[in-house]
Parts: structure tokens; C-alpha cells; sequence
């Protein structure tokens, strides 16, 4: 598609800035995200592609800043206050950058800022695809090892752990975030790709605990 402005040059410094992220938000994460909202665009044709595409490039650009603070600092809201300012600098309109910063602002999960427009929910949504699914269980154990966290642990010891903590598994991500994604998208099309996704991430943590805890009950070969 063409955009109206230098969108190589912002590809390229995107890519530059995430390249120390963790790899759970990495410019990989970005690219999927992208992709997530190519397929939603298919759905919704009435939505404005280039801000979607833009807002989906750019959701995650202050991660780093607030994996430094170990989320003392809302990445949303910082992407937000620099979207204006990094799309100027290369050449894009003053009031696309404002819808862009919008969306931006409001991809966050557990945030009380609500999408306000159809652009904006399809970058929620496809952000939220990318924690699910076999991608998403992915995503939940990379964030586990980076923190050195258990493999897995019990709902009650999960249940009870701080963020960045050994008991911060990827069981305790899926019990306290992933499996109520499915309820919070903000698009139909969304909703039903995150059901599917979700589905198999439930299938998954009860073979692991199966594994793990209760072996004794696996079935018999």
C-alpha cells in the first residue's frame, strides 16, 4: 500500500529501537502484529488501512523504556506522546499521526483507556491475537525464562505471585490475562480468531499440569 510519508525510513527505526527489547515484544512480535492486521483489515474494509498499518507498526515502540523501568511506566502511553512526533520526522500529516497516537494509546490490555474508534480496535485486537494460541504460549514461557520463573506451578501459588517473580510462570500470565482475552476484543472477527486460540491454550495447560502434577492419570499406552 503507499503511505504519506517515508515509511521505509520508519520500518527501518522501528526495527532499530525494538532490537533491544525482550524478545516477547521484539520487532518479530511488531511484524506478527502486522500481519494480525492485514487478515482483520479483510473483515472491515471501511477502516483507514494506513492508520491501522501505522498503529500496528509503532503500538510497541516505548516497550523498551518500560522493561528498563520493570513496568514503572505505561509503554501506551509513552508510544502515544512520541507517535507525533517520530511520524513528522518522517513526513507524515499531522492529523493521521494524531489517529495513529489514539490507537496507540489504547492497545493496552490492562488499561482503563477504551479504543474510540474501528482503527483503533483492530490494533487491539491484533495485538491481543499474538498472546494467544500456540504463538502465545510461546510468548508466556520466552517472558518466564527471561524472569527465571518456575515452569510451572499450582493456581493458588500462581494466583498469589508478584509480576516478575519466580512464581510469574506462564501458567500465572494465562490465569490472570490470556484465557479472558477472548471476552475483551473489540471486533466479531476478533473475537472468534481469539476463541480458537484460546481454546488451545486451555487444552495445553491441562496437559501440562496433567504432566507435571497428576502423571498418575495420564492414559495407559
Amino acid at each position: 500500500m503507499d503511505f504519506h510519508g517515508n515509511y521505509p525510513g520508519l520500518l527501518d527505526a522501528v526495527k532499530e529501537k525494538l532490537s533491544v527489547s525482550g524478545s516477547c515484544h521484539d520487532f518479530d512480535h511488531t511484524l506478527r502484529v502486522m500481519n494480525n492486521a492485514e487478515i482483520l483489515l479483510k473483515y472491515y474494509p471501511q477502516a483507514d488501512r494506513e492508520t491501522v498499518m501505522l498503529a500496528a507498526l509503532l503500538h510497541d515502540i516505548a516497550r523498551p523504556e518500560e522493561e528498563a523501568g520493570r513496568g514503572k511506566c505505561c509503554h501506551a502511553e509513552l508510544g502515544a506522546q512520541a507517535v507525533p512526533g517520530l511520524l513528522a520526522a518522517y513526513c507524515f500529516p499531522a492529523k493521521l499521526a494524531q489517529a495513529v497516537s489514539a490507537a496507540v494509546r489504547t492497545h493496552r490490555f490492562r488499561d482503563k483507556n477504551e479504543p474510540e474508534s474501528l482503527e483503533a480496535d483492530i490494533v487491539f485486537d491484533a495485538d491481543k491475537l499474538d498472546s494467544l494460541g500456540a504463538v502465545g504460549i510461546g510468548r508466556a514461557f520466552l517472558f518466564a525464562g527471561r524472569e527465571n520463573a518456575r515452569l510451572h506451578n499450582l493456581p493458588e501459588e500462581a494466583l498469589a505471585a508478584d509480576a516478575y517473580s519466580k512464581e510469574d510462570t506462564a501458567y500465572r500470565e494465562y490465569l490472570v490475562k490470556l484465557q479472558y482475552l477472548p471476552r475483551r476484543m473489540r471486533t466479531s472477527a476478533g473475537r472468534k480468531l481469539a476463541v480458537a486460540r484460546a481454546a488451545f491454550m486451555a487444552d495445553f495447560f491441562e496437559q501440562l499440569d496433567q504432566e507435571v502434577y497428576h502423571p498418575a492419570n495420564l492414559p495407559d499406552l
